[in-house]
C-alpha cells in the first residue's frame, strides 16, 4: 500500500540576471523549505513564522528570526519579500529559507520569486 510520499520536494536550476541560480522547495507536515543559492551553499537560514497579530485581515504577519548567519535588517526584508506568498498560498505554514543571494535588487527579488513558483510543492 503506498501512498503519497511523507516528503514533496521540486528543484530548479535557472539564470537569474545572469547568475546561476538553484532552487529547492520541501514540504513538510507543518512547514515549507524554501533554498535559494547563487553560491552553491545555504547561506542564511531565515524561520518565517506567521504571528497572531494580522497585518492584513484573515492574512497573518511573518515573524521573522535568522537561525544562522548574519542578522542584518535588510536579510529580513528581502526573506519577507521573498517567501509571504509561499506561506499565504500554503495556508499561512512557517516557511524556512536558506539563502545565499548575489543580486539583492528589486529585479532579482521578482525573478527569483518567479523560479521559487516553478517549484510549488504547497
Amino acid at each position: 500500500m503506498e501512498g503519497p510520499p511523507p516528503v514533496a520536494s521540486k528543484q530548479r536550476t535557472a539564470e537569474v540576471r545572469g547568475v546561476r541560480t538553484q532552487v529547492v522547495c520541501t514540504a513538510f507536515g507543518s512547514h515549507i523549505l524554501v533554498l535559494v543559492t547563487q553560491c552553491g551553499k545555504v547561506g542564511t537560514l531565515v524561520a518565517l513564522e506567521p504571528g497572531a497579530a494580522a497585518g492584513d485581515i484573515g492574512r497573518p504577519a511573518l515573524a521573522t528570526r535568522v537561525l544562522l548567519g548574519r542578522d542584518e535588517p535588510l536579510i529580513h526584508v528581502f526573506a519577507k519579500n521573498l517567501v509571504t506568498f509561499v506561506s499565504q498560498e500554503a495556508g499561512n505554514k512557517a516557511v524556512l529559507l536558506a539563502m545565499a543571494v548575489k543580486d539583492r535588487s528589486m529585479e532579482g527579488l521578482k525573478a527569483l520569486k518567479e523560479v521559487i513558483r516553478t517549484c510549488q510543492v504547497w
